[in-house]
């Protein structure tokens, strides 16, 4: 138990998905200009990470992995089609979920709800997970079940949402703030996350 709770408080604070390895930044800065629209990506982008990074993790170990279907074979040259492929499914599930229950959502979100499916922050997780399965056991990054994986995996779409939300509360601030005409619209924003992500660097020194 202490093995997850040290997995999911790091991959929200110290291996953030946005400001330890900037994963997921186009859809980041263009849908976080109000909370509302920042809660709805990142609760999809939550849902299908926690979908995803398990079932990668069961193709990994149980198919893809050396001697997995047979003794010489290894078949993880295979494991970009195959995690894309899930991503790709799910993501529908989600997209077709979100227009049905909430319209207004869905069309906040736009062309952005579909395009997770090709957002690197779902696709890094499960590259990230299958490098942790090769690490030691003792290591307080290891993934070495599938309880693991849905740990590390709500834990890096939990750390995902704080930061569209922050900022799409910081943008809807900066509103009704007197900025520089140069600086209007992106440049503002990149100087914000900028800031943000060398404030989250105070928990890089944490031993979780």
């Amino acid at each position: 138990m202490e093995h997850a709770i040290s997995l999911f408080f790091r991959s929200i604070f110290v291996d953030n998905m946005i400001f330890a390895f900037f994963l997921g930044m186009c859809s980041y800065l263009a849908v976080s200009k109000t909370v509302k629209t920042s809660v709805g990506l990142g609760m999809a982008v939550t849902f299908v990470l926690l979908v995803t990074v398990p079932v990668d993790y069961l193709l990994q170990t149980k198919v893809l992995g050396p001697n997995c279907l047979a003794d010489g074979v290894d078949l993880s040259y295979l494991s970009f089609i195959l995690f894309i492929a899930v991503i790709a499914g799910i993501v529908q599930l989600v997209e077709m979920t979100v227009e049905k229950y909430s319209p207004s959502l869905y069309a906040a979100l736009g062309i952005f709800l579909p395009l997770i499916a090709v957002n690197c922050a779902i696709m890094g997780a499960s590259l990230f997970m299958q490098q942790r399965i090769l690490l030691d056991p003792s290591n307080s990054q290891a993934i070495t079940s599938v309880w693991d994986a849905m740990v590390y995996a709500v834990g890096s779409g939990i750390g995902w949402t704080l930061a569209i939300v922050s900022l799409g509360a910081i943008r809807e601030k900066m509103q009704y703030c007197d900025v520089p005409k140069p600086l209007q619209g992106l440049g503002i924003t990149f100087i914000t996350v900028g800031l943000m992500a060398m404030a989250m660097m105070c928990f890089s020194g944490l031993k979780i």
